[in-house]
This record gives structure tokens, C-alpha cells and sequence, in this order.
């Protein structure tokens, strides 16, 4: 046997590479994720710049609906014109002459010359009578002296106070005239028209179709409160109750499961449908009140449901086995461990879930639509607390809604406000959702 030398097939040698050197496919990978980056940093952009242009366009509509403008006059009714006045048969129209006289008096005074027109004056002012006759049968003691009277102008002055409404754009009608508006620049120039905050815009209720300039959102404020009364004291105990047994105690079985489908099927039907139920089970069958905040209450209860559930569960789900099995492990029964170690653990997740399940509730339309709410114009506060649930009322979105319905462009600046007022509500919510959450989180 001989030796026999087998020489190798030569191979180049394998290239080394170094951590100091960046090698191509890391450089690819690198650039994948600067691109991912900038797309996100993109998408978050262009969803800053949409908030931004809806949250501009919101306030920009809406803050004519705070201002109001006003007619400050100095007016002295003696006791002979309110004898006078009180011996007509139209009394409101007698004391209107008075006060226009007056207005012009004041205009003449300040070097301003404007013709007496009973019916201008009643379109730039609305019908002045009636708040002058019920103040002077209010305080007789203030007849003989002067006092100054702050009147609310139409809206269609308030529209051309604020720029809405020009010359140019403006046509005749029996809101207001053209020729109006030299008596409206005749008291700009005397300094006796103004424009104010409107308080009356959230305090005050609706004024009806003619009467933009008077509406307000109080009255629905109210309707509103009461209904979120009705939901947070149905939904919380129930869907709180409902997600422990489904979630601690209920056995795992078909009957269960199927709970479960319809529990998440239902978070997601469509709202309106709530509504037709509502309407059918609540005031066709068990003939409660239409356009009641109760019956509103008990319809965003059954939709507000779904949702405190499943945050419930998910909030009871995060809580660690291992406090369960301490519990247990120390005697405590399956109902204590629940009560004293899960569920305080797992408030701030229901309390966070329940309010926002209330801020969805408050925002909703399309079931107060189906109850009467929207058909409803509420004129004035409920008497009573009993009252204000059984009551027919309003909610701010069907307040909302019926203002932007309407063809006055006065009533859209008050839909623009009253969606002021409904975000400002519902991003205090919001806020108190995550204070709460941050003040009882515990860590474990």
C-alpha cells in the first residue's frame, strides 16, 4: 500500500466581516425601518392636521353662538304712558311706540337722524313690548325713573354685526330690510348697540323657529343630566353583576359561550336599532312617557350594555391568577376572593369603562330620534326632580340636530355652540376617566 497524497481543492477563503463595518443586508434592514418610522411619524401628522382643521372649523362656527348683540338704551316710562299703555287694547304695541320714541330721542341727541318706523324697529329689535310691559308690572317703583334696558337684536343683526350677513349678500324680507340697516349703522355710530356674551345661550331653552337670537341649550343640558342618571344607575350594577358571574362563577359551556357571541354581536348594532326597541318595549308596550328622559335612559342603557361588559371582563382578566389562589389558599371563599381582592384591583378598568361607555351614551342621536326627543322643543326646565325624568325634554345631540335642521342660518351657529358645549362635556369625561384610572391603579 502506498502512500498517496491527496491534495485539497483550493477554496477562497470565506470574507470576514467586522462589527465596526455595516454589511449590506443590515443597511437594507436599517433603511426598512427608518422608512416604517416616517410613515408612522406621517400618519400621526396627518392625523394632527385633520384634528386640527375639524377642531378650527368647530370653534370658528360655533363662537358667534356665545355672542350675542344688544340695544343698551336709557328709557324713563312716567305714570301717565303706563297708564296709557295699560288702557289699550294692544298693550305690548303701546309700550313698543314708547320705547321706539325713546330710541329715536337718544339718536337725535347724538346727532343722528332716523325716521320712527314701528315696523323697522321690530325687526331690528324683535317685539319689545312684552319685556317692558312685564318689568314695569314687576316693579311699578321704577316708573318715573331711568333705567337701562338691554335688548336682544334679531339675528339677522346679530349676522350682520358679526360679518355673516352684508349688503351685499342680503335680500328683503320680513326678517329684515335693507333700509334696516341704516338704523342699525345710526346705533353703531351711537354707540348704543353692542355685542355681549351670551349667557342665555346655556342657561336659556329653545324659542322656536323665529327666534334664533333667544335659543339655548340649557333646558337640553338638563334633559341630558337626567338621562345619564338613569344609565349610570342601570348599566353600571348590571353590567358590573352580569361580567363577574360570566367571568368568575358561570361555568364553561355552549349555553355560556353563546352569552358571549351575543354580548360582543351586540356592541356592535347599530344604535338606531336600540331605538326601534326602545320605542316598541318602552312607550308602545309599557306605554311610559315619549320623549321622557327615563325612556331615553333605559335605551342608552340597553346599548351603553355591551360595552361596560366587555370592559369589565377584560379589566377582571388582567387581574393576576395568583391573587385568586392567595385568596383561596388563605380560606377565603370564591365569593370573597372576588369581592375583596379582584374587583378592587380591577376598578380602575370598570370605572374607566364605564365612563366612556357613558361619554358614547351622551353623544348618541339616532335613538332619541325614534322616542320623540327630536319631534320635542323644550321650552323650559322640569319643575321637580321627579319631573325632570318623567318629563318630556330634550338631550343636547337631538338639540343639535333639530337646530341644524332648521333653514335659519342662526340656528346653524347654534348647532356649531352646542357642539362646543357637547365636546367640552364629553372631554371631561374623558379626563375624569384617566384621573380615575390613575388615582385607584394599584401595582402588583
Amino acid at each position: 500500500m502506498s502512500d498517496a497524497t491527496i491534495d485539497p481543492v483550493t477554496q477562497p477563503a470565506p470574507k470576514r466581516s467586522s462589527l465596526h463595518q455595516t454589511d449590506a443586508r443590515t443597511r437594507k434592514r436599517n433603511a426598512a425601518e427608518k422608512r416604517f418610522k416616517a410613515y408612522g411619524i406621517c400618519a400621526i401628522a396627518v392625523g394632527i392636521f385633520f384634528l386640527v382643521v375639524l377642531a378650527v372649523s368647530i370653534i370658528r362656527s360655533g363662537l358667534p353662538a356665545f355672542t350675542q348683540t344688544v340695544v343698551s338704551v336709557e328709557f324713563t316710562m312716567t305714570q301717565d304712558q303706563f297708564d296709557a299703555a295699560e288702557g289699550e287694547l294692544f298693550k305690548t304695541k303701546a309700550y313698543s311706540a314708547f320705547f321706539n320714541n325713546a330710541l329715536v330721542e337718544t339718536l337725535k341727541e347724538k346727532g343722528l337722524e332716523v325716521e320712527s318706523d314701528a315696523k323697522a324697529f321690530e325687526r331690528i329689535l324683535g317685539k319689545t313690548g312684552g319685556t317692558l310691559r312685564e318689568f314695569y308690572r314687576a316693579n311699578p317703583d321704577e316708573l318715573g325713573k331711568e333705567v337701562d334696558f338691554e335688548l336682544s337684536a334679531s339675528s339677522r343683526v346679530d349676522g350682520y354685526m358679526n360679518g355673516r350677513l352684508t349688503r351685499d349678500n342680503m335680500e328683503d324680507s320680513r326678517f329684515l330690510e335693507a333700509a334696516d340697516l341704516d338704523i342699525v349703522d345710526a346705533m353703531i355710530t351711537a354707540g348704543i348697540i353692542k355685542e355681549t356674551f351670551n349667557w342665555n345661550f346655556i342657561t336659556g331653552a329653545d324659542s322656536g323657529v323665529d327666534n334664533p337670537g333667544g335659543a339655548g341649550i340649557g333646558a337640553s343640558v338638563v334633559g341630558s343630566f337626567f338621562m345619564m342618571l338613569v344609565v349610570l344607575c342601570l348599566s353600571l350594577p348590571i353590567g358590573v353583576a352580569a361580567s363577574i358571574y360570566l367571568e368568575e362563577f358561570a361555568p364553561q359551556n355552549k349555553f355560556t359561550d353563546l352569552i358571549e357571541v351575543n354580548i360582543s354581536n351586540l356592541a356592535a348594532v347599530p344604535s338606531i336599532v336600540f331605538g326601534i326597541l326602545g320605542l316598541a318595549v318602552f312607550i308602545q308596550f309599557m306605554h311610559l312617557p315619549q320623549s321622557a328622559p327615563l325612556v331615553g335612559g333605559l335605551v342608552l342603557t340597553l346599548m351603553t350594555l355591551p360595552t361596560i361588559i366587555i370592559s369589565t371582563r377584560a379589566s377582571l382578566k388582567a387581574v393576576p391568577p395568583s391573587i385568586r389562589d392567595a385568596a383561596l389558599g388563605l380560606g377565603a371563599s370564591r365569593m370573597q376572593a372576588v369581592f375583596h381582592h379582584v374587583l378592587p384591583l380591577a376598578m380602575p378598568g370598570i370605572l374607566t369603562g364605564t365612563i366612556i361607555g357613558l361619554a358614547q351614551a351622551l353623544g348618541e342621536t339616532a335613538p332619541l330620534l325614534l322616542i320623540g326627543m327630536v319631534g320635542f322643543v323644550a321650552r323650559g326646565y322640569p319643575e321637580g326632580f321627579i319631573s325632570g325624568f318623567t318629563d318630556p325634554n330634550s338631550a343636547m345631540p337631538a338639540q343639535i340636530y333639530t337646530w341644524a335642521a332648521r333653514a335659519d342660518v342662526g340656528f346653524y351657529e347654534k348647532a356649531w355652540g352646542g357642539i362646543i358645549i357637547l365636546l367640552i362635556f364629553l372631554l371631561t369625561m374623558n379626563i375624569l376617566a384617566v384621573i380615575l384610572r390613575r388615582r385607584f391603579e394599584r401595582r402588583w
